[in-house]
């Protein structure tokens, strides 16, 4: 087809635009398909003289390598002319016409060649040509084509792009002009001299490195601590140094060092003399020291975990801290077993927590730890808060003088137990005082304990204190005694539901006189406090029995309308009701209200009682678990035995060298002797009726265990088989446990007691399969039929695990907002566990790595 010749007709006018684009198009694709060697060897040139490659070479190779340049870029010029060809009008409209359906530009541009006079054939020749041209108003620029990899298969204009990419990120347009220094002659001193220059600020400063070559102004700031790096090219003294801002004292040989580097320590001037040199003066900005301070009320909670909120600031922010806790022996009361000097002890160092995300500048967190067993809990201390900045300065608050926060016993006995646990650990000289008072309160002891097995632990340990303090305790037997006197105040303290509720009921009963009989305000606001500590420890033993004992098949049998759930917060806000009624008066509506509440309790107390029957299945995993643990209790008693007979022995060895190093004693002496042995055949005496004791014990619990496997459900599945075998594995370990232990051999039953203990678990996780596999089986037979979905229960993160007993799920985490409160939940735990002292050291390394990456 013959190319088509430009005319001046409406055709040309409809697509002017489109026809001009094209043609600029291809002017480009011209251009850039002609001329790409020589912007390559352009880009080379460039980049070369960005990198200063001049100033490191003789001026011989620069003048060549100018040469070869200016050569290439000759002949890439004459190439790129040689090769240009000004696209003309009609090719533009060719291209264009090209890309549109039935070439419109063309038929509109044609001439009826046959049929001119016909005037039937010249009708479809207009119509045709009017169609074409309505085509015509579809026309786009073409896109131009500016790929030359035809003519450069080897990339070389790559190369280029590459070369002039690392100068623009390494080089600077400032070295470019070096290459007009350049003098006459051979070697590196006929260059002149040169220099460059960085200032780096410190990377906790997050601020950006600065080339001093390409600051032009006289006045510059640094933060402190920046460091200033110069380097001078050329003869040797051609450029010194001159810097007052790093308060060193420069000689003339050490300002004359082609390598300099200095740290902003102060404000002052920065010079480079000689030729091409350069002044600055540097204003320093100041890195100011954090600051801490303890900030807002200590919040202590039932459980005597404290939190102490502190708030820290620092211009970039603040790295780490610790809280330093040391008694203040001036203002503790040195009455009764403090009236001796206490036992040296190391102060309390806590870890500050630190933001987990966000700007750490200036931030407010709380110190969350529990203090509780801590010799010094709840006696006057002194704190100091201590932060650190990224610089290494340090800030610290000013010591404040307050109670190390721990938890309160309100129980009498409780509180007498923790008195004493406390002089114990004050001096264990105390042993011999605690032991009186310890003896005195067993003296009626069923006026003070509500069980006899209390009475009977309190009566070990005084035994065992007795026996230390005339020994002398050591530090494991205090570490032991002390621990032994928290548990049995806890359990004191606590109680059981039953002792709960108890306590509720009589701060109800106190409150409500009280509010009849006209009492104070403050009377009746003491009172109200009691009740709410009261409610909330009965509140806390309930969810714990529901933990232990479980209610899931007590909510499937009862009727959802008649389900009522109740948090301790609402019991909150309606004490606070109350007490905002009392406040103003209406002790009438107070009353109302106060019998409100105490229907609610009654009604929860009467639903946690009316638990249905539990399945075989779960009869079966309730007495297995309580098997194991009986079974658990006595292998510690036993290995308690083991080692308090090892203990005797070695006792009695000594004693014996003791008297043959002696000889002949005096009268006395040998009776003491005697009785000493008389002590100790009636202690070998009451370790074999003990041992037998024990004995009888692990033959009842064989016994047991024997009737609950003939009960065993799931027999049928290939889980309550395999469960089966594991109890008959556990039974035969208890019976060789009790053999060893008639025996009198005590290390013997231990290892065969872990054995049966090993082999119960394996039982009790076998069991449970066999029961997931029967519920997963009745869930598919009556669930699905019946339309309805298995109900499905939640796991600790807030995930439906189902009711296949699959321990894992497909389903995310909680979402919504509680993903955010239980996230908040969480990171408060990890901070209490971290500040809790008496944790191992590995245990509380791992929490501080957690913190620090969450």
């Amino acid at each position: 087809m013959a190319r088509p010749e430009p005319q001046h007709t409406p055709v040309t006018g409809l697509i002017r635009w489109p026809l001009r684009l094209t043609r600029l198009g291809m002017v480009a694709e011209a251009i850039t398909r002609a001329f790409w060697p020589l912007w390559s060897v352009v880009f080379v040139a460039l980049a070369l003289l960005m990198l200063g490659l001049q100033d490191e070479v003789a001026t011989e190779w620069v003048w060549a390598a100018g040469a070869v340049l200016a050569l290439g870029g000759v002949a890439a010029l004459v190439f790129g002319v040689r090769r240009m060809r000004w696209p003309s009008e009609g090719a533009a409209l060719l291209r264009l016409d090209q890309t549109l359906k039935g070439n419109p530009i063309q038929a509109s541009l044609d001439r009826q060649a046959v049929g001119a006079g016909d005037a039937a054939s010249l009708a479809v020749w207009r119509a045709h040509q009017a169609r074409m041209r309505a085509r015509l108003a579809e026309a786009r620029a073409v896109e131009p084509d500016l790929r030359v990899s035809r003519a450069d298969p080897f990339a070389l204009r790559y190369v280029a792009v590459l070369f002039l990419s690392v100068a623009l990120l390494f080089g600077s347009f400032g070295r470019v002009q070096s290459v007009t220094n350049m003098g006459i002659g051979n070697g590196t001193a006929m260059q002149g001299p040169a220099w460059e220059g960085w200032m780096q600020p410190p990377a906790y400063t997050r601020l950006p490195s600065v080339y001093l070559n390409d600051i032009t102004d006289p006045e510059i700031q640094a933060p402190e601590g920046a460091m200033i790096t110069l380097r001078m090219y050329g003869e040797v003294g051609s450029l010194t140094v001159e810097e007052t801002v790093s308060g060193r004292t420069l000689t003339d040989e050490e300002a004359q060092d082609t390598a300099q580097d200095f740290e902003v320590a102060t404000s002052g001037r920065v010079a480079l003399d000689g030729p091409g040199g350069r002044e600055w003066q540097v204003a320093m900005i100041p890195d100011a020291g954090p600051a801490v301070r303890r900030d807002g009320d200590i919040e202590v909670s039932y459980e005597g975990e404290a939190q102490i909120p502190f708030t820290a600031e620092d211009d970039h922010g603040v790295v780490m801290g610790r809280a330093r806790i040391v008694l203040d022996l001036a203002e503790v009361d040195r009455r009764y077993g403090r009236a001796i000097e206490p036992e040296a002890r190391e102060q309390i160092e806590v870890p500050l927590p630190m933001p987990v995300a966000g700007d750490r500048t200036s931030f407010t967190e709380p110190l969350v730890a529990n203090f509780s067993l801590h010799p010094w809990a709840n006696l006057p201390v002194r704190l100091e808060l201590e932060v650190e900045d990224a610089r290494g300065q340090t800030a610290l608050s000013e010591p404040e003088a307050i109670t190390l926060p721990g938890r309160r016993f309100f129980d009498p006995v409780a509180a007498a137990l923790i008195e004493e646990r406390q002089a114990l650990l004050w001096n264990r000289e105390n042993a011999g005082y605690t032991a009186q008072i310890l003896r005195a309160i067993l003296n009626r002891p069923e006026d003070l304990f509500r069980k006899q097995v209390q009475a009977e632990q309190l009566k070990q340990i005084l035994n065992r204190i007795e026996a230390q303090a005339m020994i002398g305790m050591t530090d494991t037997a205090q570490e032991e005694i002390t621990q032994a006197l928290w548990d049995l105040a806890i359990e004191l303290e606590e109680g059981d539901l039953e002792d709960a509720r108890q306590r509720m009921q009589r701060a109800q009963e106190r409150l409500e006189e009280a509010m009849k009989n006209g009492a104070s305000d403050q009377e009746i606001a003491e009172l109200m406090q009691e009740l709410r500590e009261a409610t909330r420890d009965y509140m806390r033993q309930l969810a714990q029995q529901q933990a232990r004992e479980g209610n899931q098949g007590q909510q499937q049998q009862m009727d959802p309308s008649q389900m009522m759930e109740m948090t301790q917060d609402d019991i909150q806000r309606m004490m606070d009701r109350i007490q905002e009624l009392m406040e103003e008066g209406r002790m009438a509506e107070a009353q109302e209200a106060m019998r409100q509440l105490q229907e609610m309790l009654e009604n929860m107390q009467m639903t946690q009682g009316q638990g249905q029957g539990q399945s075989p299945g779960e009869q079966a995993m309730e007495g297995l678990s309580e098997t194991l643990r009986d079974q658990q209790e006595l292998s510690d008693e036993a290995f308690r035995e083991l080692n308090q007979g090892q203990q005797g022995q070695q006792g009695q060895q000594q004693g014996q060298q003791g008297q043959g190093q002696q000889g002949q004693g005096q009268p006395g002496e040998q009776q003491g002797q005697g009785q000493g042995q008389q002590q100790g055949e009636n202690g070998q005496g009451g370790q074999q009726s003990l041992e037998e004791g024990l004995a009888e014990r692990q033959r009842a619990l064989r016994d047991e265990l024997n009737r609950q496997r003939s009960n065993l459900p799931g027999q049928g599945s290939e889980a309550g088989e395999e469960a089966g075998r594991a109890l008959e594995r556990a039974e035969g370990a208890m019976d060789g446990a009790e053999r060893a232990l008639r025996e009198g051999e005590l290390g013997e039953a231990i290892d065969q007691q872990s054995q049966a203990m090993e082999a119960l678990r394996e039982g009790l996780r076998s069991l449970g399969e066999a029961m997931a596999e029967q519920q997963n089986q009745r869930s598919g037979e009556q669930g699905f039929a019946e339309g309805g979905d298995p109900q499905e229960q939640q796991d600790p993160l807030g995930r439906n695990s189902g009711t296949t007993g699959r321990v894992g799920t497909d389903e995310g985490l909680l979402q919504g907002e509680d993903v955010y409160r239980r996230a908040e939940e969480l990171l408060g735990e990890l901070r209490k566990r971290s500040g809790e002292t008496e944790r191992p050291q590995v245990e509380r390394d791992y929490l501080e790595r957690l913190l620090d990456r969450f």
